[in-house]
């Protein structure tokens, strides 16, 4: 057993795909595969269920993928402590961070952006977990309290609706649609938010199945559904095709709102600092946007997500 396969082990776990693995590794394809054979052969255990369409840990594999992070973090520790070097900061992300993140946290600590983007509910678990100091997700008051993590607003997005025409008039949103997929393990915080936007303002909720909510198949979606779509934030920066529009969303506007999340019990100073210089100068939230009840930065929580 060596570290490498080790590494190659928690990639291919986060990603739960052989292909992308091999690609964030920039290794052949084949080769992975080799090496998780091997290294399954070395364990005596199947770390994978694998077919022709989809990868999934076995039990064994979910039992060792925390004690495998927590080894591997200890040999980059040993490495860095040997060259005399402090440790950096793992923050991760989902798609969204401030554009200025280095300059702002620069001279406060060594922060390392981790190349792993993965679901809000992910890297909540992996900031509770230890795997990563720092997250920038969307996460609920439920979330903060089960894991006892600590959370500052540091930025959030409006969400707006996509619809086909060119009629760019802002839309009521009891009178959009917002999609939900079947895929829990990618869109497990979207679907939560989706569903309590459509209960508490009257939208239309549409279940889905082909990973519509982003992309090329949730421009699909808006024509098939032939109104306006509300569209989640992780299609924030997509390029609009021609035949669609975009629309405001009103009566309420949607909020999403991105936390950065921290350990509560992690008091180290530089952990604080980074938390201060990143999210110092964020103002408050518009009141007359919506958030869903448990939003931890709702109005009636003020104070709560960064308390302790």
């Amino acid at each position: 057993m060596e570290l490498r396969q080790l590494r190659y082990f928690v990639a291919v776990a986060d990603e739960l795909n052989f292909g992308r693995a091999a690609a964030r590794l920039r290794i052949a394809g084949p080769s992975l595969s080799q090496q998780i054979k091997a290294l399954e052969r070395d364990l005596g255990v199947r770390l994978f269920d694998r077919d022709r369409r989809s990868v999934a840990l076995t039990a064994a594999g979910e039992a060792l993928l925390p004690r495998t992070r927590a080894l591997l973090d200890q040999a980059d520790e040993l490495r860095r402590s040997a060259a005399g070097t402090p440790a950096p900061l793992r923050l991760g992300y989902v798609n969204w961070r401030p554009t200025d993140l280095a300059e702002r946290v620069s001279g406060v600590a060594q922060v390392h952006v981790d190349a792993w983007v993965l679901p809000s509910h992910a890297q909540a678990g992996r900031v509770a977990d230890g795997s990563i100091d720092l997250a920038i997700c969307w996460v609920s008051a439920a979330d903060l309290a089960a894991h006892d993590l600590d959370a500052r607003l540091v930025g959030a997005d409006l969400l707006y609706a996509v619809a086909p025409g060119a009629d760019p008039a802002p839309v009521r949103a009891a009178d959009t649609v917002v999609l939900a997929d079947a895929d829990a393990a990618t869109w497990s915080s979207w679907n939560r938010y989706a569903e309590e936007l459509a209960l508490a303002t009257g939208a239309r909720l549409v279940h889905i199945d082909d990973g519509g909510i982003t992309g090329p198949a949730f421009f699909d979606q808006v024509r098939r559904l032939g109104g306006p779509v509300v569209n989640s934030p992780k299609g924030q920066t997509t390029t609009l095709p021609p035949d669609l529009v975009r629309r405001p969303v009103v009566r309420p506007t949607p909020c999403w709102t991105w936390a950065l999340v921290s350990r509560r019990a992690d008091d180290r100073a530089a952990v604080r600092a980074v938390v201060e210089a990143l999210t110092r100068d964020v103002g408050p939230l518009d009141p007359a946007t919506w958030l869903p009840a448990d939003d931890p930065f709702s109005p009636g929580r003020s104070g709560e997500a960064s308390a302790g």
